[in-house]
């Protein structure tokens, strides 16, 4: 998905930047960049490629380049940035949290118009690039960005280092999310608030869909009125979120433990033992034992100090193999028991498979699996939600297309929870992963978990509703 970090400061503000910007590396995996600002020297900016490598050691041994009391940083899942540009609104380096589905209708709409790309990525428009030149087609800064907001299909936030101060920009329609800090003397702005306590800084405010805010040193001035329409991505708390940060509100883990807790409330399962799956499935599982009143048990542990993400290598091959890799099973926790295990989602289901064909192998006498979500049964066209291309990668789809001859047919049904179909598909999933018993959340308890209103949650892969 990407996330971004922006501070500006009284003082230097490069060791701002660096942590608060690494504090976002679970969120993409491709390409990591910083720039400042200095009123002596002007912008100074280094991207690096991140697939075989951490920001941190990419980016340690330069940060005494970087000069001046502000600065943006990134980690991306698209495209290299921050993307430096003159133009008649000023200079700026921006970054962006994007899909832009459009991207090459747009591309072409400007060339046609005169303009040109002096950025690629991966032979393609670069995104933040594109981003760049509609916002420099604006009167002001405002009307740039409003640019964004009206040609862009999908979703943007952006941040932007400019002369005057930094610019954050939610996407209209609030599907990421921007959250602005406070300590003496600096401001920031980061998509997770995860980034802040180490730093110093209190949350002070959570930007609104489709709001822009000007961040100075003295304080954070409003340039447009957030929307009152809002479709946050509901799987920021299931899976994206780092447990420490909080969005519109709502922290992460404590989202989690709810949403377990509430589900346990409703499951009759009779088990010794309830275990999380690293890493995001480890609130879940703390609720659904409290909910089931059984011991929790880390009867699988995460092997963290080379393996820490399973997405990080650009082949899906040897992102299974890692991702088998760094999970690591205990049999003392499994030998003869009766297991229950929580996990986030299933999109393919292959390494979901193989962990289970390992806990049996072990020793579980039953391995029950709890998922935080409902089924994945659309593929996400507001994010980068993962590597898959095409709706058919996930599991769901599959087995629809096995069932009904037609991977979209009778969709809204396998999506209504407990209807006949949904269980059909519920029951030949568990089956394909060798489970004793599989269970879904509901839409509902999700939602309630959240504590938002349905209307203003994005839940798309869910249901399909688009909520636009």
């Amino acid at each position: 998905m990407g996330g971004f970090f922006g501070t500006i400061s009284t003082r230097p503000c490069a060791t701002d930047l660096f942590y608060g910007t690494d504090y976002n590396s679970h969120l993409g995996t491709r390409r990591g960049g910083l720039a400042t600002l200095s009123a002596e020297k002007g912008f100074f900016r280094i991207i690096h490629n991140l697939e075989n490598a951490y920001f941190r050691t990419r980016f340690e041994e330069q940060l005494g380049k970087f000069e001046g009391n502000s600065g943006i940083g990134v980690i991306s899942d698209t495209d290299p940035q921050p993307i430096l540009m003159r133009s008649h609104l000023g200079r700026m380096a921006i970054v962006t949290v994007a899909k832009i589905n459009n991207i090459e209708e747009i591309a072409n709409e400007l060339l046609e118009e005169g303009g040109h790309f002096s950025e690629m990525s991966s032979g393609k428009t670069n995104p933040t690039e594109l981003v760049a030149h509609l916002i420099t087609r604006g009167k002001d800064w405002v009307s740039g960005i409003e640019n964004v907001y009206n040609k862009v299909e999908g979703s943007c936030s952006m941040l932007i280092l400019t002369d005057d101060g930094i610019i954050a920009a939610r996407d209209r329609y609030g599907r990421t999310p921007i959250i602005i800090g406070k300590k003496d003397g600096a401001w920031a702005a980061s998509s997770e608030s995860t980034a802040f306590p180490n730093l110093g800084f209190e949350v002070e405010h959570f930007v609104g869909p489709g709001e822009i805010v000007l961040l100075t040193a003295d304080g954070i001035k409003q340039m447009r009125a957030p929307e009152k329409k809002m479709q946050v991505c509901s799987f920021l708390w299931v899976y994206y979120g780092f447990p420490t940060s909080t969005y519109e509100g709502r922290n992460v883990e404590d989202m989690r433990h709810q949403c377990g807790l509430d589900m346990a409330r409703e499951d009759d399962v009779e088990v010794d033992s309830v275990s999380g799956i690293p890493d995001s499935g480890v609130g879940m599982a703390t609720g659904y034992a409290e909910g089931l009143g059984v011991p929790f048990r880390r009867a699988i542990s995460k092997y963290t100090p080379t393996w820490p993400r399973s997405f990080m290598p650009s082949n899906q091959e040897t992102r299974n193999l890692v991702a088998k890799m760094k999970l690591i099973a205990n049999r003392d926790m499994l030998d003869g028991k009766r297991c229950l295990f929580c996990d986030d989602s299933i999109v393919r289901g292959t390494q979901l498979r193989d962990n289970v064909r390992g806990l049996f192998d072990l020793g579980a006498r039953e391995v029950h699996m709890r998922i935080a979500c409902p089924p994945l049964i659309y593929g996400c066209p507001f994010l980068n939600f993962s590597a898959s291309k095409s709706d058919l990668e996930l599991i769901t789809r599959r087995v629809i297309a096995d069932l009904e001859g037609d991977p979209n047919k009778d969709l809204a049904e396998y999506a209504r929870t407990d209807s006949p179909k949904y269980r059909a598909m519920v029951q030949e999933i568990g089956n394909r992963l060798g489970l004793t018993s599989l269970k879904f959340n509901t839409l509902e308890i999700l939602i309630r978990a959240i504590g938002l209103p349905k209307e203003q949650v994005c839940t798309y892969c869910f249901d399909g509703c688009r909520g636009e």
